[in-house]
C-alpha cells in the first residue's frame, strides 16, 4: 500500500473511532425512551395507589410510561370530579418504592402569580404564551411551563419560570425533578 493509501486509510479509522464531539448541551442531556401510551388496566397498582394518595377524588382516564435517565416513570392523567383536568407524574425510587414527583395542570396566564408575569414581560415582553401548564413538585415549588410560537419552529418554544412562593425566576435549561 502506497503512503499516501495508508495515510488515508489512517485518518479514516482515527475519524470513525473518535465518535462524535461533546457539544455543551451533551453534558446536560437527559436519556429518555420516549413516552409510549399504556392501557391503564396494565399500570401497576402501586402506581396508580400512589396517583390516588395525592388526590382521593381522582378518574384516572390515560397513563404514559417512559424511561428517564434509567428511572422509570409513569404520567397519569386524568380528572378531578369538578371536571378539573389533571396528571401525575410517578417516578419509581432506587427502593423500588413509586412516588408523586410533581402534579400539572394546564392553567391561564392569570392564573400564574403576578411575579412570574412580571419576570416573563421581563425576559421577553413580546412572548405570548399559548399554553401554560403549572408543575407543582413534591416539595411544594412550582414550575410554569410556557409554550408559544416561535418564528420558524414547528415545535414552538418553550420557557420555564421557578415560583418558590415568594420570587420567580427564569430557568436557563429544562428543570429536572
Amino acid at each position: 500500500m502506497s503512503r499516501v493509501g495508508s495515510t488515508l486509510l489512517l485518518s479514516l479509522l482515527a475519524a470513525a473511532c473518535a465518535g462524535e464531539p461533546e457539544s455543551p448541551s451533551d453534558a446536560t442531556a437527559v436519556n429518555t425512551s420516549g413516552k409510549r401510551d399504556v392501557p391503564v388496566a396494565e399500570v401497576p397498582a402501586e402506581v396508580l395507589a400512589a396517583a390516588r394518595a395525592e388526590q382521593g377524588d381522582f378518574t384516572i382516564d390515560e397513563a404514559e410510561i417512559e424511561t428517564r435517565d434509567g428511572r422509570s416513570y409513569y404520567d397519569v392523567g386524568g380528572t378531578l370530579a369538578d371536571g378539573t383536568e389533571i396528571e401525575f407524574d410517578v417516578m419509581q425510587e432506587e427502593d423500588g418504592q413509586w412516588r408523586v414527583v410533581e402534579t400539572q395542570r394546564d392553567i391561564a396566564l392569570s392564573e400564574t402569580p403576578l411575579p412570574v408575569r412580571e419576570t416573563l414581560t421581563g425576559h421577553d415582553g413580546a412572548f405570548s404564551p399559548t399554553r401554560i401548564i403549572e408543575s407543582v413538585q413534591a416539595d411544594g415549588l412550582v414550575i410554569y411551563e410556557l409554550y408559544g410560537p416561535d418564528g420558524n419552529d414547528p415545535q414552538g418554544r418553550k420557557l420555564e419560570i421557578r415560583w418558590d412562593g415568594e420570587s420567580a425566576d427564569l430557568l436557563a435549561r429544562e428543570w429536572e425533578h
